[in-house]
């Protein structure tokens, strides 16, 4: 049995149907109505095949009629000649204005007759974009991974700067700058993954990327959304530590950060591991980049839990700082201490996920150039203000890298005046 005939007006119905689409060469692809009539196409080939079997059995021998057949929109059962059958336009809101509209096909000597009226009369498509309308959002995207390019390669420049400074300087070894590395780390990670997840995934123009289905493309996808996870945990691990110094008047205690550790690259781990198996079971198609999918409540929803515990933290963190602030027992040294640990956390725990917070209310359809600017855009240079905050503006990392720089430059100077000693003398 051939193919299944379709039309042409069927075929370019899907073709501008996807055009239509905000699908970008760089990022995040919305690639749910490729799967959508993916799974209709499967369905209706399993049907014609079931059909072709029963058609080919002597019992059965071959009767006069129009077979089923998938069109490239929607699966025409079965009838005989003579006969019609009606079908409703695709549930698709932001590519068809109507879903209840009627579409008839004809059964007759021939074969099926196209469908009438056509989709895009029927169904109302929406509007189109021009070629110029093209070219200007292709434009605007590059424009925009341009910008999180050079975002990610700022952030990455800053942490690895600022982690090195936290190693090198003995005196910054503590409980609280260690966790600061683990933050910054996570970071690094983050950016590495946007730069391998765009060169598995968008290096080549060629690629389906919604059909792309391999082994590559997955574990880059499962590593960025590992590396998103442990960044949104560390910051709550940030706010978990500064919440401690505070109920403990400042007792550090290093067997707290094993728990730390294993709050901020464990349950992202274990969350990533549960995500994978998950899909892989029931839901393995194309390259899991796909945010349409029931199955990726399963990475929104700790994220979410985080900015929720963060925010509890945040507010709690607010009103044992402005308890201690109006204390008369805490002098006036302390008070800046507190100040000090504290502005840096309480700045960034509303500052990220706010934007998660809001846009997870939302279908994944809405508001996608918004969404794209604060993840990618804005989110590429999140690294950089960390580091800004937690070590380069810190007043103890600036006096250990003044009084180093003191003890080189008079090393030097003792140096230059030794070998000027030694030439004199000879």
């Amino acid at each position: 049995m051939g193919p299944p005939r379709q039309s042409p007006g069927a075929l370019s119905c899907v073709l501008l149907s996807l055009r239509s689409l905000p699908q970008v060469r760089a990022t995040h692809p919305d690639c749910s109505i490729v799967l959508y009539f993916q799974e209709q196409e499967a369905e209706c080939l399993q049907i014609i095949r079931s059909e072709s079997q029963t058609l080919a059995s002597p019992e059965r021998p071959g009767q006069q009629g129009c077979l089923t057949e998938w069109d490239g929109v929607s699966c025409w059962s079965a009838v005989p000649v003579g006969q019609s059958q009606v079908v409703a336009c695709p549930d698709i809101r932001h590519v068809f204005k109507k879903s209840k509209a009627l579409i008839r096909r004809n059964c007759t000597e021939s074969g099926w007759s196209f469908p009438s009226p056509p989709y895009h009369n029927a169904c109302e498509l929406e509007v189109i974009s021009s070629s110029n309308d093209t070219e200007a959002k292709k434009g605007y995207f590059v424009t925009m991974k341009a910008l999180y390019t050079c975002g990610y390669s700022m952030s990455l420049a800053a942490l690895f700067l600022a982690i090195g400074i936290f190693s090198c300087f003995r005196k910054l070894h503590c409980t609280r700058n260690s966790i600061h590395i683990h933050f910054f780390t996570s970071f690094i990670l983050r950016a590495a993954a946007v730069f391998i997840k765009d060169s598995v995934l968008f290096s080549d123009e060629s690629i389906d990327h919604c059909t792309m289905s391999t082994m590559n493309c997955k574990a880059a996808i499962a590593f960025f959304q590992y590396s998103v996870l442990a960044n949104f945990y560390w910051l709550l691990v940030e706010g978990m530590y500064l919440q401690t110094l505070l109920l403990l008047t400042f007792t550090s205690d290093k067997r707290y950060i094993w728990w730390y550790i294993l709050v901020g690259w464990g349950v992202p781990m274990v969350t990533v591991c549960v995500w994978v198996i998950t899909r892989l079971r029931y839901d393995n198609h194309g390259c899991w980049d796909d945010y349409s999918s029931l199955y990726w409540w399963v990475i929104k929803a700790p994220i979410l839990l985080a900015i929720f515990v963060n925010f509890l933290i945040f507010l709690n963190v607010t009103r044992m700082l402005a308890q201690k602030i109006r204390s008369p027992d805490i002098s006036k040294n302390y008070k800046q201490q507190y100040m000090r640990l504290t502005k840096s956390t309480l700045l960034l725990i509303p500052l990220f996920g706010v934007h998660y917070v809001v846009f997870a209310l939302f279908p994944e359809h809405v508001g996608v150039n918004a969404r794209l600017y604060f993840e990618l855009v804005l989110g590429s240079y999140q690294g950089f203000l960390v580091a800004l905050l937690y070590c380069f503006l810190n007043g103890e990392v600036q006096a250990e890298i003044k009084r180093n720089w003191g003890k080189w430059q008079s090393s030097m100077e003792s140096n230059v005046f030794n070998l000027a000693t030694q030439d004199f003398t000879a």
